[in-house]
């Protein structure tokens, strides 16, 4: 799906806001109906650690506030969605760009609806991967987000 005027707005947002500069990582893709981001990470004097390759901060950082802003704009003000656990497995060295693909799919959404209907909260559990060019993967980030149907 190609970017709406409201995605390409928030990617614009996204890469203005200080602390997701500060990763070095920029959005380049979000849809139209915000079920998919694309993140860019490159190996740049500005992410570079005291070994010469990509920070684990940056790594961390870059993939940090994506799944929780993208169920905020595909849930709406209906519902309360926050961070609750991360954690994120470095594999490989970065010594090039990297780029992770966050999906959210129609049955996801239907499970979180289904789940906090009864106006119980949901823990949900997200992976994605910080890949090469080669779809070699460098990190594996697991994200915790609590979804609650507001009363």
């Amino acid at each position: 799906m190609p970017e709406s005027s409201r995605s390409r707005l928030l990617r614009w947002k996204f890469n203005l806001i200080p602390a997701y500069r500060g990763t070095g990582a920029r959005v380049t893709y979000i849809a139209g109906d915000f079920r998919e981001v694309r993140i860019r990470l490159p190996l740049s004097w500005r992410t570079r650690n005291v070994v010469g390759t990509i920070f684990g901060g940056s790594l961390y950082g870059a993939a940090d506030p994506v799944f929780m802003i993208m169920l905020m704009k595909i849930l709406g003000h209906d519902y309360i969605v926050w961070d609750k656990v991360a954690t994120i497995r470095f594999r490989k060295p970065g010594k090039a760009t990297l780029f992770a693909t966050f999906t959210i799919d129609e049955p996801e959404l239907d499970a979180i609806r289904s789940a906090t209907a009864t106006g119980h909260s949901v823990d949900r559990t997200y992976h994605v991967n910080l890949v090469d060019a080669a779809g070699v993967v460098h990190a594996e980030i697991e994200k915790v987000i609590y979804v609650k149907r507001r009363a």
